[in-house]
């Protein structure tokens, strides 16, 4: 079975940093797609972050460009978003998603429950 299982999130103060984790199994992940996004409370899910299981073809969302830096370890079938310089409206649940024909990702694809960042002014 595929699971997606996302760590890291947490309290931080603006300014400062997190590391996001997503642990992927179940599958082979090599032609993947990996991506991540993010919700706020009252909002859409928007897009972060993707880049190739094999790493080297990252993009980002305008709004978290420069400040994010999405990046994967295959051997440890992981995908990480460090997150720096971080904003109180950068406040959302995170989820990664896997694809094997994305971008773009969509509800049939692989996805995570979550974990929650919150970013205090």
């Amino acid at each position: 079975q595929v699971q997606l299982v996302e760590s890291g999130g947490g309290l931080v103060q603006a300014g400062g940093s997190l590391r996001l984790s997503c642990v992927a199994s179940g599958n082979s992940f090599s032609n993947f797609y990996m991506g991540w996004f993010r919700q706020a409370p009252g909002k859409e899910r928007e897009f972060i972050a993707v880049i190739n299981w094999s790493g080297g073809s990252a993009h980002y969302a305008d709004s978290v460009k420069g400040r994010f830096t999405i990046s994967s370890d295959s051997a440890k079938n992981t995908v990480y978003l460090q997150m720096n310089r971080l904003k109180p409206e950068d406040t959302a649940v995170y989820s990664c998603a896997a694809s094997p024909q994305g971008p773009p990702f969509t509800d049939d694809d692989y996805w995570g429950q979550g974990t929650q960042v919150t970013v205090s002014s």
